[in-house]
């Protein structure tokens, strides 16, 4: 299986290596790819070191499949070049998911709509992936009717600056790279992305209009805010979700922890709940906190963690890369 990884050399595409390795995905010849001015630097990847190459030498060479995490302009760019030349592209960026004519994939919730003619695959948005995948089977069980949520998101998710400038600001280093306006150590940014004119933001928007995309049902309302703290290692998320039928708190603890992909950690005994500093560095969505709502009939809260870089882009992507695999669709 020959692989490129474009934007090889990013947060998430040198986690997208990492990944790839981990789960022993079956690359014979790997191309990491990246912007012209990392062309010839090395990345490592399975104890060996591959030297960066440019998108042409990479089309050229006719990988079976292209990961892409370098950005929603250059994905626009470059994934229909890769596709022409009959490569099949999973793309991390925002670029292709709510394009109609392409699929927007989680393994476990819809793998089953791709086929040996998409080329151009969208991997959704991280605080998104991890909702769906905790939310899936409660949906299937109860029909979900209306979502709230409100996220906290690791900075991680922003990309190695804003990483830089948290850790600049914690040693009190003054003059260092700013990937926010404001300070963000000690401090809680409640924007992520843009405003559009309705008020919300582009993260906001996203949540809204992937979940809806990918459960296969427009009928749910979602309603978001998005906010970004001085964590770096996960997303968590808030979550209360109303049902059309009624449930009972166990039942929704046995669907959850028989759910592909999520791990219940719920003892409040205990003081056992999902935290960014258990889920780094891990695969699955972890959910807690279960409990009903009890202001309003058929909803429940849920606290929701998963790594943001992980589950929510790298591994994500590589699992839609094996489903592909194994199914021939490569």
């Amino acid at each position: 299986m020959k692989v490129a990884v474009v934007g090889a050399t990013g947060l998430v595409g040198s986690k997208m290596l990492q990944v790839l390795a981990e789960r022993n995905f079956p690359v014979t010849e790997l191309f990491p790819v990246a912007s012209e001015r990392s062309i010839g630097k090395e990345v490592a990847f399975k104890g060996k070191n591959y030297k960066v190459i440019s998108y042409q030498d990479a089309i050229a060479a006719k990988p079976n499949v292209a990961i892409f995490s370098a950005g929603g302009s250059t994905s626009l760019e470059l994934a229909p070049k890769f596709a022409e030349a009959g490569i099949t592209v999973i793309d991390n960026s925002s670029a292709w998911r709510m394009d109609p004519s392409k699929k927007l994939v989680v393994p476990e919730l819809n793998a089953d709509a791709l086929t040996a003619d998409d080329k151009i695959i969208a991997n959704p948005n991280c605080s998104t992936i991890q909702m769906v995948v905790a939310l899936n089977p409660l949906h299937k069980r109860y029909g979900i009717k209306r979502i709230v949520v409100s996220t906290y998101q690791s900075v991680t998710g922003t990309g190695k600056k804003a990483v830089d400038q948290l850790f600049n600001e914690r040693k009190g280093a003054e003059n260092g790279p700013m990937a926010y306006k404001y300070a963000i150590d000690l401090n809680v940014i409640p924007q992520i992305d843009v405003f559009l004119d309705n008020g919300y933001t582009k993260e906001e928007m996203k949540m809204v209009n992937e979940t809806r995309k990918i459960m296969r049902d427009d009928n749910i309302l979602v309603t978001a805010t998005t906010v970004r703290i001085p964590v770096v290692g996960g997303h968590s998320e808030s979550v209360n979700v109303e049902f059309a039928d009624d449930f009972s708190i166990d039942e929704v603890k046995q669907l959850l922890s028989e759910a592909p992909g999520v791990v219940v950690q719920d003892d409040p005994a205990e003081q056992i709940y999902p935290m960014p500093l258990w889920a780094h560095e891990k695969d699955e969505v972890f959910v807690g906190r279960i409990r009903r709502d009890e202001t309003q009939p058929n909803t429940l809260n849920l606290w929701i963690v998963s790594d943001n870089l992980r589950k929510g882009a790298a591994t994500n992507a590589v699992q839609i890369a094996e489903y592909l695999a194994g199914k021939g669709l490569l």
